[in-house]
């Protein structure tokens, strides 16, 4: 098995460090990132303020690190969630094949043909202020369809294998065949998928956020992106609106580098493409 590029080796660095500030943000935070003080409202950078302050007076310092906590908590549950889904969908639908498969692949098909986004919003904008747990089902509810299609196109090549037709012969239980010698040979695809789809969800939740319609906490990036936006022409706010941009871009480019890395390392046919 080849060894992972020098770019994906960088792109897990980038990740990794994203992980520790998500995890240790809040404990290094120097001030709490909702404690408004309006009469140091726009502070410029440096002295007690890093990053400086925002229109309410609230630390952007504090407030990057706890949405870090908060980017890392989403990307994390709809990750895993679409993960184990599509996955699972996918194998059940690969190894079955029939009117299964038929019912994955046009619920997929469904899904495909709907722009992504617009089903998001469409699901969080029924709700006025929707809450982290609805925002993270809205992009679970067509995230799995990737996972899927990966999983189902694998499996219709491995349930052919010499060793799934042997466990076959000795008496080994559909169940069984596909936890013990079909899934774990998915391993490989699953990091890739789920490595490219970290950097997605950011994004999207971002989006959800700048738009207004992602989880109602003053502190995610894309709020800080949204009211940066909204004081760009404040002098000395500029800094408000790049610190959220520029973290989103650490992540989504770290989640490229990694998911090119491992696949090329997965699947060195794909380098180059």
């Amino acid at each position: 098995m080849n060894k992972l590029s020098p770019s994906g080796m960088i792109g897990l660095a980038m990740l990794a460090v994203f992980v520790i500030v998500g995890v240790l943000g809040p404990l290094i935070a120097p001030y709490d990132p909702s404690q408004i003080d309006l009469l140091h409202g726009f502070a410029p950078m440096g002295g007690e303020h890093w990053l400086g302050t925002d229109s309410n007076g609230a630390d952007a310092l504090s407030q990057l690190l706890w949405g870090a906590r908060e980017a890392l908590i989403f990307s994390l549950g709809v990750v895993s969630a679409s993960a184990l889904i599509g996955f699972t969908l996918g194998i059940v639908a690969g190894y079955f094949g029939g009117w299964i498969d038929e019912l994955v692949m046009r619920i997929v098909d469904v899904l495909l043909a709907f722009p992504g986004l617009l089903l998001n919003i469409a699901i969080v904008a029924v709700v006025k202020r929707p809450g982290l747990g609805l925002v993270m089902a809205a992009l679970i509810a067509n995230g799995w369809v990737g996972y899927a299609r990966v999983a189902r196109g694998q499996v219709l090549a491995l349930r052919e294998r010499d060793f799934v037709l042997a466990a076959r012969a000795v008496g080994a239980s559909n169940r069984r065949i596909m936890r013990r010698h079909i899934a774990p040979n998915l391993l490989g695809p699953l990091l890739v998928q789920m490595s490219f789809s970290f950097g997605t969800v950011i994004l999207v939740e971002a989006t959800l956020s700048f738009l207004g319609l992602g989880p109602q906490i003053d502190y995610t990036w894309g709020a800080m992106l949204s009211q940066g936006r909204a004081f760009l022409g404040h002098a000395g706010f500029l800094h408000y609106a790049l610190a959220p941009g520029f973290a989103i871009m650490w992540v989504v480019l770290a989640a490229n580098l990694a998911g090119d890395g491992l696949r090329d390392r997965y699947d060195p046919q794909q380098r180059g493409r």
